[in-house]
């Protein structure tokens, strides 16, 4: 490991810019007119979408692999981060609950899960992983958690049906949020942050710790920088082998979606720390590090302006229909309307974030 830990300003500018595409894909000005690549997979293969979700948890992986190795080098005991780390944890999950629960404040339509509880529980087993194995450890964890899920979802059967069941709603993943998920779930009767394909999502967050060890190691950038390409290549080719029998699916996280995204989360750093932390090319990356500096906060402040645009409050209408309308009657295509209104969404949250960011005020859950 190096000495001193150094802050990579490309994973700060590629938190940011994920937060931004998590935004524009989560408030389209017309949910029924989206283009393609902003739709999730409605059940197997891959989207510009479905990679949105792993990335920050793969983020949030390389994350903890630096503030913790920070924190240990200057000489912070493991038993004083731990309860920081719970209290962190059940913030993030409060807050989740939190959103979940507008602009009503029905308990008894309560959704127990989603995006922010499962980051908090990813990012609370990945923390307590961190600090009590080496990376060998750690990668060993992620393969056994992944063929074990592997194994689960293509040998057992789907009670009521006598068979293996892969299909939406049906395999055993979804059958177990039937019978023991609390509350209300996205889905009805099964919900794609569900019980058991939370193992396979901390595992997103293991290769984050995977790639945040090779960061933190005494090897020569451009040697880092291959190394991630070249792993990350090898993943995303060993998941799309791995698809032929257990196929990439965000729906039920299988093992093959997480060895592509996370495949293609380590190019991605990749190419970032090439750019910004080796070449220098910070202009362009302003927007993602102004984003990153606040993310979880910027995602928050998304969903409460959208009580604003996307409550029918305006003459029986949401102003973001109201939009659509007003742009469509000039013969501006459904599909381009929407994605126009969900870029200035993106630019109207970008507001509040570029305030922070220059008052130098970063809020951390």
């Amino acid at each position: 490991m190096s000495t001193q830990v150094q802050r990579l300003i490309s994973l700060d500018a590629m938190r940011g810019f994920t937060i931004a595409a998590m935004i524009l894909v989560n408030f389209p000005g017309n949910g029924d007119f989206v283009f393609a690549p902003l739709l999730h997979s409605s059940w197997n293969g891959l989207t510009p979408t479905d990679v949105i979700a792993p990335f920050f948890l793969f983020i949030v992986g390389v994350s903890i692999a630096l503030a913790y190795t920070k924190r240990l080098q200057q000489g912070v005991t493991k038993e004083s981060m731990y309860q920081k780390i719970l209290v962190r944890s059940l913030k993030i999950f409060a807050v989740g609950i939190f959103l979940n629960l507008l602009p009503d404040f029905n308990f008894a339509e309560l959704r127990w899960t989603g995006t922010l509880p499962r980051i908090a529980i990813v990012f609370c087993v990945c923390a307590f992983i961190f600090l009590n194995t080496n990376w060998k450890t750690q990668a060993w964890i992620g393969g056994i958690i992944l063929v074990a899920y592997w194994l689960v979802m293509v040998l057992i059967p789907t009670p009521g049906y006598g068979e293996v069941m892969l299909e939406r709603g049906i395999n055993i993943a979804n059958w177990i949020d039937s019978q023991y998920m609390p509350g209300v779930m996205y889905q009805g009767t099964w919900d794609p942050e569900g019980i058991l394909s939370t193992f396979p999502s901390i595992v997103s967050g293991i290769t984050g710790l995977l790639a945040g060890a090779l960061m933190l190691s005494n090897r020569t950038k451009e040697m880092k920088v291959i190394l991630l390409m070249v792993t990350g290549f090898f993943m995303t080719f060993a998941g799309y082998l791995w698809g032929l029998t257990f196929p990439v699916n965000e729906n039920i996280w299988t093992s093959s979606f997480v060895f592509v995204t996370s495949g293609i989360a380590f190019m991605a750093l990749g190419a970032f720390y090439f750019l910004v932390d080796m070449k220098g090319y910070t202009y362009g990356t302003k927007p993602g590090i102004i984003f990153g500096a606040n993310a979880i906060t910027v995602y928050v402040m998304a969903d409460i302006f959208a009580l604003i645009f996307f409550i029918p409050d305006f003459g029986g209408q949401s102003l973001n229909l109201h939009f659509f309308d007003a742009f469509t009657s000039i013969d501006v295509g459904p599909k381009l309307t929407g994605m126009i209104y969900s870029l200035l969404f993106v630019c109207l949250n970008f507001i509040p974030a570029y305030i922070l960011y220059k008052k130098k005020i970063f809020i951390k859950l």
